[in-house]
């Protein structure tokens, strides 16, 4: 919060502000690594990370790119970019695992599917 002049903490457990620049917001969340989940929603323990390790928690591998404001690039550790090309819904990692850490994402893949017309890659459709 001390980056910017006007925020709101929106998410302080998951270290998320809404930052207002003149008549616009931008959610600016910090990096960080989930610990174990235990009710299927969220997790039990958040730690900082770096965008590797935070790219490595999320669900699907288009929602795992980050832009580096400083040096105009596209981070993508995890094969977002080649994905959103080909327009492909992929787990990243396990997806047994992910859907287990959140049940919410099962749900969330079919959406982006529908909505953007991608196809869901057969190990996360299984």
């Amino acid at each position: 919060q001390s980056l910017f002049e006007k925020t709101v903490a929106v998410g302080a457990q998951f270290g998320v502000v809404l930052v207002r620049m003149g008549d616009r917001e931008f959610e600016v969340a910090q990096f960080r690594e989930d610990g174990p989940y235990s009710d299927g929603r969220h997790p039990d323990v958040v730690r900082p990370s770096d965008e590797k390790g935070d790219a490595r928690r999320r669900d699907f591998t288009i929602n795992g790119m980050f832009y580096d404001v400083s040096n105009h690039e596209l981070l993508d550790y995890v094969g977002g970019r080649r994905d959103l090309d080909e327009g492909v819904i992929r787990a990243i990692g396990d997806p047994g695992l992910r859907f287990c850490e959140d049940h919410l994402r099962m749900m969330r893949a079919v959406r982006f599917s529908a909505r953007f017309g991608f196809a869901i890659e057969p190990a996360t459709a299984a």
